[in-house]
Formats: structure tokens, sequence, C-alpha cells
């Protein structure tokens, strides 16, 4: 779908843009399973492209009881600005054609950016990491890998934060100035251990000290009366939030990437 005229991702303008500009809806993402509507939103002479999500067109989840994958949207973009790495696209919750819904920045993808790879190999080659064997027919398995990026050991560090139930290849945008957003957070922060991701291939390694400078700096922004911790209070559940902040401490303790725990699948489905 063709961009209109774009402002650049992450500043200010982004933000007002998205939260005065008039949204107009001009198709729909078919391939979501919840309503996904691509559109426009103008104001003052600024345009860009934006996905617009609304609440009333969201799959109630037996696991996701509470509050809505619009404000988890937003709560992961909250916490994406938090850590400094601006892996989230500009994101609010406002009302739309279809009533409220999360309203985002489109981000236009560069299709020649390579992170993802199925190889024959046994073993990942040089700049890549080994997620693990997949079926690609006829009785043939392949090594799924992906790039050895210090932006997607970041967003494998923020997946973690936020309890990312649903991290596929599709959701990840990089972009042609060598940014990379990330998208589809509404399956995020469960109080339960639901993280499933492609991004396993640091899986039990040391953390990066970046990540865990960080991570100390997210959590005392995650202590009661900071402003991320009243703003998170407004999206998620207090029992969320509060694991949230046992997720980041045991970051903090273990100071190593996560490993899948074996009670949950630990890849979505599709993967892609």
């Amino acid at each position: 779908m063709p961009a209109p005229e774009r402002i650049p991702p992450g500043s200010l303008t982004s933000l007002e843009l998205l939260v005065k500009g008039e949204l107009s809806v001009r198709g729909r993402v078919r391939e979501a399973s919840n309503a996904v509507l691509f559109g426009s939103v103008a104001y003052e002479g600024e345009q860009a492209s934006c996905v617009y999500k609304p609440i009333a067109g969201e799959r109630p989840l037996w696991d996701f009881p509470d509050g809505t994958l619009a404000q988890r949207e937003l709560a992961a973009y909250e916490i994406s600005e938090a850590t400094g790495w601006g892996l989230v696209p500009p994101t609010v919750l406002r009302d739309g054609p279809y009533g409220e819904g999360m309203v985002q920045l489109w981000i236009e993808a560069d299709p020649s950016a390579s992170l993802l790879a199925l190889v024959e190999d046994e073993e990942p080659g040089d700049g890549w990491k080994a997620v693990g064997f997949a079926e690609v027919g006829e009785g043939r398995t392949a090594l799924l890998v992906h790039a050895d990026d210090e932006r997607l050991r970041q967003l494998a560090v923020l997946d973690a934060v936020i309890n990312n139930g649903d991290r596929k290849g599709g959701h990840l945008l990089p972009t042609a100035d060598g940014h990379l957003y990330a998208i589809d957070h509404g399956v995020t922060f469960n109080v339960d251990d639901k993280l499933r991701t492609l991004l396993w291939g640091w899986a039990g390694e040391p953390l990066p000290p970046q990540a865990l400078t960080v991570l100390a700096s997210l959590a005392d922004a995650l202590a009661d009366g900071e402003p991320l911790a009243t703003r998170l209070a407004e999206l998620i559940t207090p029992a969320e939030l509060s694991a949230v902040r046992s997720r980041v401490a045991g970051l903090r303790g273990s100071g190593l990437h996560p490993a899948p725990s074996g009670e949950w699948p630990a890849i979505p489905w599709p993967p892609v």
C-alpha cells in the first residue's frame, strides 16, 4: 500500500499527527486475525499512513480476559520508548471511524533487508544465530536462523520484558535508513510465561552490558509513582504490571537472555 507524504517516525510531530489528525480508512489488512485497517491521518498540512486497530474488531482471547489488545499495544510502545531503543513505531489510543482503537504510524520496510533465513547446513554461518530446524516439505528439514544483529538482540530483550507471545518474522520491519521497528504487540504482558519468538539465537547467553544498563533504568522507571508506572497502570492490570517488574528483576538477576521454558510452545505458528 503506497504511503502518502510521511513524517519522520518517532518525532513529536508523529505523535501529534496520530492524536490530532483526521483519520481516514483506506483498506484492510486481510491476513490479520483481528480487524487491522490501513489508513491515513492528516493535520495542518501534514499527512502520514497509519494502522488502525479498532477495539470493536478484536477477537476475545481466553488467556487475555482483562483489558484490550489495543491497550497492550500502547503499553509495549511506552516501554519501548523508556528503553531508548525506539523499536515500536509511534502508537496512540484514540477514537476513529469504528470507535476507539490503536493507531500506529505505518512503517515501510526495506524489502532488501535480510533478518531471517532457512539454510541447509547443520550450523549457522558467520553473522547468523540458530533458532531450530523446520520442515520444508518432502521430508526435508532446514535450519531456521536469524541475523546476529544488535537491533534484533535489543528486540529480544524487549520481548522478554513484555512477555511477547507472538514474535513472528513478519513483525520485523527493517527500514532503508538502518532502523528496525517491530509491530503487533497485542498478545503481551500476560502474568504467565508466554514468550514465543523467532529470536532464540541468544538463549542462555550473557546479556550485553548496554542491555543491563537499560534494564536498570527501566526498573527505576517502573517504581510506584514514576510516570511510566503510572501510565502502564492505566493500560494493564496491577498483576500484569507486577509481572513486568518481576521479569525485569529476573533478567537483571540472571544476567542472561531467557531460554524456552518447555512449558509453552517456544516458536509462534505460523512463524512468519
